[in-house]
């Protein structure tokens, strides 16, 4: 099966975009957060490049997942940086607005002035009725006033251009992002595709889907069938990874900020031994590192739950995905796709508005991490690059 046809705007639009911004587009603009911004672009725009070509080579369903996987995460990047390299603009033009707005009677009443002088003949400009002295005195009123209507209409003029400008670098990204979000959600449903035709996996011995059924359908908590699956250790069969020595080093498994460290209390003051992550919606979740599925389906209120055993006695939990992909036993690699955020991909309208994250006006979705070893849960934080 041919991979899914992807669409490349939204990189040349990004790189545009931050070089607008870090070339002046607004006063107001900070040169940083634009370099910045032309910096994340132009490595997502690379990124995705290199994967459309991957994606182009590759000659079966395992290759195209690691295409996929990579173009995913590229697409990830590039409207991330999209909307960070959008933000100064939408906040320059709300600032031009709010001026504007509150100098409307203060600019009507210099429209109004220079639309006068402008009707007066010109005669009438230089001389007064009550002779030559009162005609010196308005020669000098006006010499004084004229060049100061004139900067401010000046002023009036640069801050309408400059708006209009910032009002076209949105309408122009509105387009290319529908085409963005269209060709990520493409590569999302090949992505799913390519995992369910995927032929032998790596396996190992595990428990049957019915046990694994009757234990999730008996456990209590996620930490009592979490402690279920310890008990119940694999043949270690197949070296595993020295999972000890990566502490420290781990990337986390979804793109997203932290919400709230192990031990933490939430809104309702319940303190649970993981992490936290707000995630945008439908997000790709991956491996962070070389693990064996040893659950993946619903469980309890946590939605989709995605278990892996990255070392013997260690077991990483993920809740709260929207799909999960494998199969219990397969061994999955580091960086392989297990899954996707829940949620609805936003329009391009509301991508700008929002933050894609939590903070995207409450449609931001957020995965639970805990790592565990044995029975006893161990503060993921110090295990993962980001967080420790």
């Amino acid at each position: 099966m041919s991979g899914p046809r992807l669409p490349l705007p939204l990189p040349a639009l990004a790189i545009a975009l931050a070089l607008g911004l870090a070339l002046g587009l607004g006063p107001a603009l900070a040169p940083a957060a634009a370099g910045d911004a032309a910096a994340a672009a132009r490595a997502a725009a690379a990124a995705l490049a290199a994967a459309g070509e991957r994606l182009a080579a590759a000659a079966g369903a395992g290759d195209r997942i690691a295409a996929l996987t990579a173009t995913i995460r590229a697409y990830e990047e590039g409207l991330a940086a999209l909307r960070e390299g959008l933000r100064p603009v939408a906040l320059r033009e709300a600032e031009l607005d709010r001026g504007l707005a509150a100098r409307r009677t203060e600019i009507a009443r210099l429209v109004g002035a220079l639309a006068a002088i402008e009707r007066m003949p010109a005669p009438a400009l230089v001389l007064h009725p009550d002779g030559p002295l009162a005609t010196a005195r308005l020669g000098m009123l006006i010499a004084e006033v004229t060049p100061a209507l004139q900067a401010e209409a000046e002023g009036l003029a640069a801050e309408l251009g400059e708006l209009a400008t910032l009002r076209g670098v949105q309408e122009g990204a509105l387009a290319t992002l529908e085409e963005g979000l269209a060709a990520v959600a493409d590569a999302r449903s090949g992505l799913a595709r390519a995992v369910a035709e995927r032929r032998d996996p790596p396996l190992r011995a595990a428990e049957s889907p019915a046990e694994l059924a009757a234990m999730a359908a008996g456990a209590a908590t996620l930490a009592a069938f979490a402690d279920l699956l310890a008990d119940r250790r694999l043949d270690p069969g197949g070296a595993a990874p020295d999972f000890p020595s990566l502490r420290g080093t781990l990337p986390l498994p979804v793109r997203g900020t932290l919400l709230r460290r192990a031990g933490k209390a939430d809104a309702a003051g319940i303190r649970r031994p993981g992490l936290v992550l707000a995630t945008a919606p439908r997000a790709l979740v991956t491996a962070p590192a070389a693990a064996t599925i040893r659950y993946l389906g619903p469980l309890l209120d946590y939605g989709n739950v995605m278990i892996l055993e990255p070392g013997t006695g260690y077991l990483m939990v993920l809740a709260g995905l929207g799909e999960v992909y494998g199969a219990v036993g397969e061994v999955v690699q580091a960086g392989s796709p297990v899954g996707l955020m829940g949620g609805r991909e936003v329009g391009a309208g509301e991508f700008l508005v929002g933050d894609g994250d939590a903070s995207a006006g409450g449609r931001g979705e957020t995965l639970y991490l805990e790592l565990r070893l044995g029975a006893e849960p161990v503060d993921p934080g110090p295990w993962f690059e980001a967080t420790r």
